[in-house]
């Protein structure tokens, strides 16, 4: 079947999905429709707010389904009658069987490691809070068990020792956008072939990677101070590494968004605070310190350091916890 005759259903909603569904639309792939989260409020105002991808659906003429409720009979019937060939998912929720089944071909979803290693919610910040030099994103057939299915495609990329999740974000977003365009260009060929997970696990330990909540944001300051660099950074800039400064007299929360790593032997007490009141704030970690370079007290805008410590003048009194 010629690329431009498989009829494809398109289903995602962030900002990550976007860039997918755009490459195939650019590389004249027949989306024929998207399927995304419903509206919700959001911000301060809670004023309704549709997803990335539906806003970008219907700047490209898309139609679009926004199911409550994935098995409701309308949706399903609506989903029938656009008799796809193929659905494309990328950052969606779980898919019951009756929508994953429904084309001919069968759904591919693209996950933002090299599977079967973390799988889960949150790849790519496990992937950096892990320490990890290499990562990837992969292509695979879905099927009951969640990114458990049969692997069509992968490519792989460097980890750079200064990245952040969000920086690997971004460059993964490209990355997958491109597998899924060839993933559907060899799937509508007949040139790909599925391969299930356990022949990529060649007997290492397979990494899971859970969702993150907000209580297992706090930092550490006990532990090695590499593993600390690499918790700020695999957190950064969402949903972000967190401790409190404290004195006495007073406590703050703040979230810490970018750090340098010291390595260097010291007898200091972990969470202790180092600065010389100008440019230069540090945290004291086992085997070194955090060179803090930005942060964000609650309820105040993101600061760099030398902003930070210029409305912050006692700093030297608090301590980290």
């Amino acid at each position: 079947m010629e690329n431009k005759d498989l009829r494809i259903v398109f289903m995602g909603t962030p900002e990550f999905a976007v860039e997918s569904l755009k490459a195939l639309l650019d590389s004249g792939k027949n989306v024929i429709c998207v399927v995304t989260a419903p509206d919700k409020p959001a911000g301060r105002g809670k004023q309704i707010h549709s997803s990335p991808v539906k806003d970008f659906a219907l700047l490209n003429h898309l139609p679009v389904l926004q199911p409550a409720n994935l098995k409701d009979p309308d949706f399903i019937s609506s989903l029938t009658s656009y008799q796809p060939d193929l659905s494309v998912v990328v950052a969606f929720r779980m898919l019951p069987e009756i929508v994953w089944a429904l084309p001919r071909m069968g759904t591919f979803n693209l996950h933002a490691s090299l599977l079967p290693n973390y799988r889960g919610a949150a790849p790519i910040n496990w992937a950096v809070i892990n320490g990890e030099k290499e990562t990837g994103v992969t292509t695979f057939l879905i099927d009951h068990e969640i990114d458990t299915g049969k692997i069509l495609l992968q490519a792989k990329t460097h980890i750079a020792e200064k990245e952040t999740a969000g920086d690997l974000h971004d460059r993964l977003m490209v990355m997958g956008a491109e597998l899924v365009v060839k993933t559907v260009g060899m799937m509508a060929l007949g040139k790909i072939e599925a391969i299930e997970q356990t022949n990529f696990q060649t007997g290492r330990v397979i990494k899971p990677a859970p969702k993150i909540f907000k209580d297992n944001c706090r930092i550490n300051w006990e532990e090695p101070v590499e593993q600390v660099y690499n918790f700020i950074r695999g957190l950064s800039p969402y949903p972000a590494a967190f401790t409190e400064l404290f004195s006495k007299s007073e406590k703050h929360m703040v979230k810490i968004f970018q750090a340098g790593k010291i390595k260097i032997k010291h007898q200091v007490s972990p969470g202790t605070l180092e600065t010389d009141g100008k440019n230069l704030l540090r945290i004291a970690a086992k085997g070194g310190y955090i060179d803090v370079k930005s942060l964000q007290l609650a309820g105040k805008k993101r600061l760099q350091i030398d902003e930070f410590l210029r409305g912050f003048l006692h700093i030297e009194s608090f301590k980290a916890l």
